[in-house]
């Protein structure tokens, strides 16, 4: 496994951007494939975005495309979520994942490592 720590969450208002990094630890990122998810009071836990081992591929969930978008830097073993145009309901605690592969995966049972989680605040 790898550990994840997120970071560039906080507070911003509506139409505003915020850049989330999540490095990694523990082994090198050259053949992980790793996402971002979401989690706000009382829901499930939501994909966002994913990106494949080489930065490649990405997938991203309906609601963010063209919103957001995640990328890589694997000589820094750090994947970075973009989100522009933010919006309130954007509002949660965002994870990162990690799982050994090739491929984008965007299911969260698909992905063994997590980070902690970062807060996002999206005040209207």
């Amino acid at each position: 496994q790898v550990q994840l720590v997120e970071s560039g969450g906080g507070l911003v208002q509506a139409g505003g951007s915020l850049r989330l990094s999540c490095a990694a630890s523990g082994r090198t990122l050259s053949n992980i494939a790793m996402g971002w998810f979401r989690q706000a009071p009382g829901k499930e836990r939501e994909f966002q975005a994913a990106i494949n081992w080489s930065g490649s591929s990405t997938d991203y969930a309906d609601s963010v495309k063209g919103r957001f978008t995640i990328s890589r830097d694997n000589a820094k073993n750090t994947v970075y979520l973009q989100m522009n145009s933010l919006k309130p309901e954007d509002t949660a605690i965002y994870y990162c994942a990690a799982k050994r592969g090739w491929h984008t995966l965007i299911s969260s049972q698909q992905y063994d490592s997590w980070g902690q989680g970062t807060q996002v605040t999206v005040s209207s």
